[in-house]
């Protein structure tokens, strides 16, 4: 089991799963199955439940050291510093081609 985090481009929204892997013998590999939890709270950190399309759905819960918050929270904002440097180099991409 284990928290799997993916950011939509279309809405700039973060979604949070809870990711299983399991083999599959017809196909003779691994897979996943993976089961929303909600979304990431960009300014917090915190996992917002969504509402009614996952009934089992738990905020994450809080751990004990609030140095492995801070850890975990400078992780996040590393992650969403790529995500916007990866938007900002597509977009002056697509200005040099329209530019061009």
């Amino acid at each position: 089991m284990a928290i799997i985090k993916q950011f939509d481009k279309r809405t700039g929204i973060t979604y949070v799963y809870d990711s299983k892997s399991y083999y599959d013998k017809e196909k003779k590999c691994s897979r996943a199955k993976r089961t929303l939890i909600g979304k990431l709270d960009p300014n917090t950190g915190e996992i917002i439940p969504t509402d009614g399309r996952n009934k089992g759905a738990k905020s994450q819960p809080k751990s004990s050291s609030p140095e492995i918050d801070k850890d975990k929270r400078i992780q996040e904002l590393e992650d969403e510093n790529r995500q916007l440097k990866l938007q900002i180099n597509a977009l002056k991409k697509e200005l040099d081609r329209i530019n061009a």
